[in-house]
């Protein structure tokens, strides 16, 4: 019998919720009791993770383990950076189960990059477009200590330009929904088979761009990513085993990967206790035996694509409309008496104000930096690291000619002599320092206000009580 493997795939993200002004995130009260989101989420799901109990008939603790050493995972960069400044401990957990799991599998560590803002990029231009990849892996280096095998696309939006430049960055897979592919052929052959929803999820398909690129794309299993997400499947352990151990069949003659992905949340904050049942069923997978648990770039390099594949472009995981929600009143609510109409003027303003910035900001950063862009592109450094050292270097490799202290600030002349101000058009101006103190001084007093609410410390001290306990 041909070799069978599992891959459990957890999309972990959060929307960047800091005020920009005050760089913090306020109090949200519908986050209560915790302070705000993240907050909430990650005491119900990503510390959890890295602490997972297994337990006994009796409901007695018999193990704390690390479930991100055991799935496939990719964290959002602006989720993983608040972690590091707010959850520190959580962060480290999941930087050493990488570790941990590269070192188990050959180099083939668990954690794949993301694009970086979480950006819709079938509807992006193609400049930003390779800042957010360029970005997410470059945020992936920094922190797992190694290049990205694969990226995550947000809502698995895609399109061809899109899979092409994450060739370009180096990338060798990404992740897709079933009904996102359109035919197949087996490489070297001239027949295309139309699939669609149909394509057989248990292989890597090869995809191949117009300019010579290609790229490895894994199609998930539908239903059993379905029955994590919004079925039962997460109840018990043994739901999730039983079904992925359906995935797997005896009539196919090939080396079969069964894998599923969600997002990660289903696994304790939208299912709770969801963490558990996964701990459970990576447990029952072990000790049966009947499959190995593995990650995509092990499975890339033991089973190379036999198949081509052709995908819909402008699709997406979460709408059946392609990538409308994000532009147009496509039809999908939660309501029937809600609607969206207001999508489209929102999208067509906000790319008209894209291309205002973008022209204003190449025409004026062209006399100070060698390339504006290919300066914004390697920013991503100073975002990392945000010490004067960092920003200097970064600087003096993007600078025309050397600038003065305010000409780097202001986008002055390098030639305006110490003593003359600095020329601020109007369009610019900061906001009062009075106005910032007001609003600071409001939010520090919500902030107090509900003291009632204090931030609770579990998701701070379980893992480690957890794992003392075990100990």
């Amino acid at each position: 019998m041909a070799g069978r493997f599992i891959a459990i795939h957890g999309h972990f993200y959060q929307p960047p919720r800091e005020n920009p002004w005050l760089e913090a995130v306020e109090v949200q009260d519908r986050a209560a009791p915790y302070h705000d989101w993240n907050e909430r989420v990650t005491a119900e799901c990503y510390a959890p993770n890295t602490a997972a109990r297994r337990v006994g008939q009796d409901n007695r603790i018999l193990d704390i383990v690390n479930n991100f050493e055991k799935i496939s995972f990719n964290v959002g960069p602006t989720l993983i950076a608040w972690l590091e400044g707010q959850a520190p401990d959580v962060h480290a957990r999941i930087l050493e189960a990488d570790r941990l799991s590269a070192r188990a599998h050959d180099g083939h560590g668990n954690a794949i990059a993301q694009v970086y803002n979480h950006m819709i990029l079938p509807l992006a231009i193609r400049r930003d477009k390779i800042t957010q990849v360029l970005w997410g892996c470059q945020d992936f280096k920094t922190r797992f200590g190694r290049e990205p095998e694969g990226m995550w696309l947000p809502e698995t939006a895609v399109d061809n330009e899109s899979l092409e430049i994450l060739a370009e960055a180096g990338l060798k897979f990404t992740i897709l929904a079933p009904h996102q592919a359109y035919r197949i052929r087996k490489i070297g052959t001239d027949t295309w088979e139309e699939v669609n929803e149909r394509i057989d999820p248990s292989r890597p398909y090869l995809w191949r761009g117009p300019r010579g690129r290609t790229l490895a794309l894994f199609f998930y299993d539908g239903p059993i990513s379905r029955a994590i997400a919004f079925g039962d499947a997460l109840d018990r352990g043994e739901n999730l085993v039983a079904r992925l151990k359906a995935g797997f069949t005896e009539e196919r003659a090939w080396t079969q990967l069964v894998h599923c992905a969600t997002d990660g949340e289903s696994y304790g904050h939208h299912k709770k206790f969801g963490d558990m049942a996964l701990a459970a069923a990576i447990k029952q997978i072990e000790v049966e035996g009947f499959a190995t648990l593995s990650n995509y770039g092990v499975s890339l390099a033991a089973q190379p694509p036999t198949y081509e594949v052709e995908i819909h472009e402008r699709t997406s995981w979460s709408c059946a409309h392609g990538v409308e929600r994000w532009r147009a009143d496509c039809g999908c609510r939660i309501r029937g008496d809600w609607h969206q109409r207001w999508r489209g003027p929102l999208r067509e303003a906000l790319d008209w104000l894209r291309e205002q910035i973008d022209a204003f900001y190449e025409a004026r950063a062209s006399a100070y930096l060698k390339d504006p862009w290919a300066a914004r592109d390697a920013y991503i450094e100073v975002i990392l690291d945000r010490s004067p050292e960092q920003l200097g270097a970064w600087l003096s490799r993007q600078q025309r000619t050397p600038l003065e202290a305010a000409a780097q600030v202001e986008g002055g002349s390098s030639t305006r002599s110490r003593g003359s101000s600095p020329r601020r058009s109007s369009s610019t101006r900061p906001w009062p320092s009075s106005t910032c103190a007001t609003w600071a001084a409001a939010s520090s007093r919500r902030s107090s206000s509900a003291g009632w609410r204090r931030r609770p410390a579990t998701w701070r001290s379980s893992a480690t009580a957890a794992t003392s306990t075990a100990s």
